[in-house]
């Protein structure tokens, strides 16, 4: 939530001001206020998040049916809930949820309950994978921001991770998790903090680390240049693009990740998922 302020400066430092002004990435004159502030303050977190929530019926058909994916509920509240509240927890006030299949009734979920955030819902066409509908929300972004899955739940500290992507210089910076089995997953092959290539459901003696992607990014906004139009995954068709590149930063962290795939997944979770803490 914003507030309205009117603000007296001398006319010279207002000029200098406007002179930040491009209309891209520092859209206009308050924009650029807020954002030499965030400066001062030293408090340069992003404060948007991108979520995906393209709102695939739940694999767990056993126990609840038609359910969306991201709708399934552990320990208190939906997946998605727990995702939001972590972006609430680090300062994120604008969120833009990219939905596709039961678009309507994941927005009543989330509408129905008071953020105090600036909520920006997308809904797609036609499916457009994990890539095309960072498309749709290109008009919304002009700084660094998050980029979330919604049906995963996961634990940690946005602020070091966002610091992390900073010094590292990435144009994306992916977040990973450890996992004691990584041959159910894409595997990160890395060479120090570089992202090289992710090797797909490697035999667990084979797999070149035990780091798996966490679906939690930070990303500058020309990432979305790589996207091409229509379907695409950022899996596919946008990280092995920045890797070739070495724009591709992996981040590794120690926190709660926990995948709802299967029943067994999800009884794991529903056990040990203690919430989102700072």
């Amino acid at each position: 939530m914003k507030d309205r302020i009117t603000l007296t400066l001398e006319s010279e430092l207002l000029k200098r001001v406007d002179n930040t002004v491009d209309g891209h990435q520092v859209k206009n004159r308050s924009h650029a206020v807020e954002l030499l502030l965030m400066k001062a303050l030293h408090s340069d977190m992003p404060l948007k998040a991108i979520v995906l929530a393209g709102g695939t019926k739940t694999p767990l058909k056993s126990k609840f049916k038609s359910t969306p994916h991201v709708l399934t509920p552990v320990n208190g509240g939906a997946v998605i809930d727990h995702v939001i509240e972590l972006f609430k927890q680090f300062g994120v006030n604008e969120i833009i949820f990219c939905l596709g299949q039961d678009a309507d009734q994941i927005q009543e979920h989330i509408t129905s309950k008071e953020h105090n955030l600036n909520l920006t819902f997308l809904k797609e066409k036609f499916p457009l994978g994990t890539a095309g509908p960072l498309r749709l929300a290109q008009k919304h972004i002009n700084s660094s921001f998050f980029v979330a899955n919604a049906d995963t739940l996961r634990n940690l500290d946005l602020r070091d991770f966002h610091n992390f992507h900073t010094q590292h210089k990435g144009m994306a910076t992916l977040a990973l998790t450890t996992v004691d089995d990584p041959s159910k997953y894409g595997v990160a092959n890395m060479t120090g903090n570089h992202i090289l290539n992710f090797v797909e459901k490697p035999r667990k003696q084979n797999a070149p680390s035990n780091l798996i992607n966490a679906g939690i990014y930070v990303m500058e906004p020309e990432v979305i240049d790589y996207i091409p139009e229509g379907f695409a995954t950022l899996e596919e068709d946008v990280f092995p693009k920045l890797a070739r590149e070495n724009k591709l930063m992996g981040y590794a962290y120690s926190g709660q990740w926990f995948s709802i795939d299967t029943v067994e997944d999800y009884r794991k979770a529903v056990k040990n998922w203690k919430g989102v803490t700072r």
